[in-house]
């Protein structure tokens, strides 16, 4: 079903206002250093290096720090903010197979949307995912692994109270400039509180990278999901959207930052409007 933007343009700039204040140093170290810019990447190993860092399963140690702000939720254009630190640590098992480690810890805060319950934050469920991926890659490039959530949110109304676990896979290629790709991950509850709903939540992810020169790139990396559990029509999230990002150094230290924004043309009720998404990653070459 579609979507349409209910908050005023005085409630969106308020709560970008909220976002500079609750955020500053993330959104103005990826804002300030893509647009002032610092040295760009600018030989070939680097640009390899940019189309590594777009690919989960590539053998790259990073640490994304991403925060992903949603607008206009609820019928009062609530707003919830949840930072995303996602390490990502490769492990030789073989001299021909990889185990690609991917976790993500959500910290979240969330405006009040029932009245009289007031707002809450704390750390969410965490997720890890654990790709089993060829050590050398070809044209086509895949891993195939277990997701598990994990239920250690400090707050009922960010938990799912529910341990879950199912499949993962990633395909991917890479030809010329792009990186083209889609993560897939499906989960079921198995176990947790007995009271708590059961889980069957999917998430699919595009990605769509175009690298140009000196760095720099244009990216649409969506998460679509679906709660199998939900009621037909309140299943899926459905974001259209993109930005860009940059590769660069700071001294030795490889840097990647991206910003992106996403309109919600299929949601639950109650779901947000749009997300604005800034990613700082920290990129540790073998």
């Amino acid at each position: 079903m579609p979507r349409h933007v209910g908050a005023t343009w005085e409630t969106t700039l308020s709560r970008i206002r909220y976002v500079r204040s609750y955020k500053p140093a993330l959104a103005g170290l990826i804002l300030g250093t893509l647009l002032a810019g610092s040295s760009p990447a600018q030989d070939q190993s680097d640009s390899d290096l940019a189309k590594q860092s777009q690919n989960p399963v590539g053998n790259l140690i990073s640490l994304p720090i991403q925060n992903n702000t949603n607008f206009g939720i609820g019928p009062n254009d609530a707003l919830s903010d949840v930072l995303k630190i996602q390490p990502v640590v490769p492990v030789s098992l073989t001299k021909n197979w990889n185990l690609i480690n991917r976790g993500i810890i959500p910290v979240i805060y969330a405006e009040e949307i029932v009245p009289g319950t007031g707002s809450t934050s704390g750390l969410g469920d965490i997720n890890y995912t654990g790709f089993i991926s060829p050590a050398k890659a070809g044209k086509l490039i895949w891993g195939v692994g277990p997701a598990f959530t994990l239920p250690t949110a400090t707050d009922d109304r960010l938990a799912s109270d529910k341990w879950s676990a199912g499949p993962g896979v990633v395909l991917m290629t890479m030809p010329g400039s792009w990186v083209l790709g889609v993560l897939v991950q499906n989960v079921w509850s198995f176990a947790g509180d007995d009271d708590a709903a059961d889980v069957n939540s999917l998430l699919l992810q595009p990605i769509i990278n175009y690298n140009l020169d000196k760095g720099w790139y244009i990216t649409s990396v969506p998460v679509i999901t679906a709660d199998w559990e939900a009621e037909s029509g309140e299943k899926w999230t459905i974001p259209l959207g993109g930005g860009f990002g940059r590769l660069m150094r700071w001294g030795t230290q490889a840097v990647d930052l991206s910003a992106q924004a996403f309109y919600n043309v299929e949601a639950p009720t109650g779901g947000a409007d749009w997300t604005l998404r800034l990613q700082f990653k920290l990129l540790f070459p073998k």
